[in-house]
């Protein structure tokens, strides 16, 4: 196989992938940047293609268990660098610690789906988005009765 050679079995596998990498993360992007949070739209799908993307060559590449493993462990690292970001410290509150875990959440539905377990990657962004819908209403409500803010 030449360098432009292009194995088209391979080639619309991977875009499957990469495009239900896509998709998932969209229910809870939308409720982010409905909310006007820092992280939305682009972000969310973004984190999860790019976490896809990096689970399939690191399969692919090495044959051996440990570095598939570090490349996973690489790909958790720089996304909780980037939810990181997310946070911001304001007197004496913090706010952006939800998008971040979202952020992180994201990234575990791509590699999941590079995996090819995509039941757990459904599972992870139908329970990411409740976590906002549900939960959220219930801490709006404590909060409004309490009139505390633990988090966004």
């Amino acid at each position: 196989m030449s360098l432009f050679e292009i194995d088209h079995t391979l080639f619309f596998s991977n875009l499957l992938q990469l495009v239900i990498a896509f998709v998932l993360p969209l229910m809870t992007a939308w409720e982010r940047e409905s909310e006007s949070h820092s992280a939305g739209l682009r972000t969310f799908p973004l984190v999860s293609m790019a976490a896809c993307s990096f689970t399939i060559l690191g399969v692919t590449m090495f044959d051996d268990p440990g570095a598939q493993g570090r490349i996973i462990g690489g790909v958790v690292t720089g996304i909780g660098f980037i939810g990181g970001g997310a946070i911001l410290k304001q007197k004496d509150s913090v706010f952006g610690t939800s998008t971040a875990a979202a952020i992180w959440s994201t990234g575990a539905v791509g590699i999941a789906v590079g995996l090819g377990r995509l039941e757990i990657a459904l599972a992870l962004s139908v329970m990411t988005f409740i976590c906002f819908k549900v939960v959220g209403r219930v801490k709006k409500e404590v909060e409004q009765n309490t009139g505390t803010d633990h988090d966004e």
